[in-house]
């Protein structure tokens, strides 16, 4: 999530094959996603997708999360859904009967290897989106660039995602500094 800087629901919702492997990018179905014109006969469900990058951090971890498989979601569960449990048949990996792993447990793991003060001190899946945006900002990417990986309209709305750390501020700080002629 940290890579792509996308939202958690839009990476928890990908399946193997939305992913481009050897281009570290899939294809997602984002926020207030717009649903395609539909012609006669065509499904509901197919929407403008958006592309999500990642690097080679993420590329050196998807083998072990994927574990072979080739299809189903990509991010599953360590139990197969119970009994009286009614799950889309997206929502399950065709081949271990894994279910997709949700907003709720994916929040839920997180906390629990992250908290240092005990049950809900951990971190938040959303940092991870707020965390790349902050840095990439301090590394000097412009605005627009950083509307262009986060997929924000407004620049109003990528605000709040960037603040600068006390040492990026001092290191631009340096910019106004008088030049010295030598």
């Amino acid at each position: 999530m940290y890579e792509t800087a996308a939202r958690a629901e839009e990476i928890l919702t990908l399946n193997i094959e939305d992913l481009g492997l050897t281009a570290r990018q899939a294809r997602v179905k984002a926020k207030g996603a717009r649903a395609k014109t539909r012609r006669r006969g065509q499904a509901r469900e197919d929407f403008v997708l958006e592309t999500v990058y990642w690097d080679a951090g993420t590329a050196r971890l998807l083998p072990r999360l994927l574990k072979g498989r080739t299809r189903g979601p990509v991010f599953v569960t360590h139990r197969r859904p119970g009994p009286g449990k009614v799950v889309s048949p997206r929502d399950v990996c065709p081949d271990t009967g894994l279910a997709r792993l949700s907003y709720g447990q994916a929040r839920a793991l997180l906390d629990q290897h992250t908290a240092l003060d005990g049950p809900g001190t951990g971190w938040d899946l959303h940092e991870f989106r707020h965390s790349a945006l902050s840095h990439l900002g301090e590394a000097g990417a412009s605005l627009l660039m950083l509307m262009a990986k986060s997929r924000h309209k407004k620049p109003e709305n990528l605000r709040r995602y960037f603040k600068p750390s006390p040492q990026a501020i001092a290191g631009i700080t340096s910019l106004l500094a008088p030049r010295t002629s030598g």
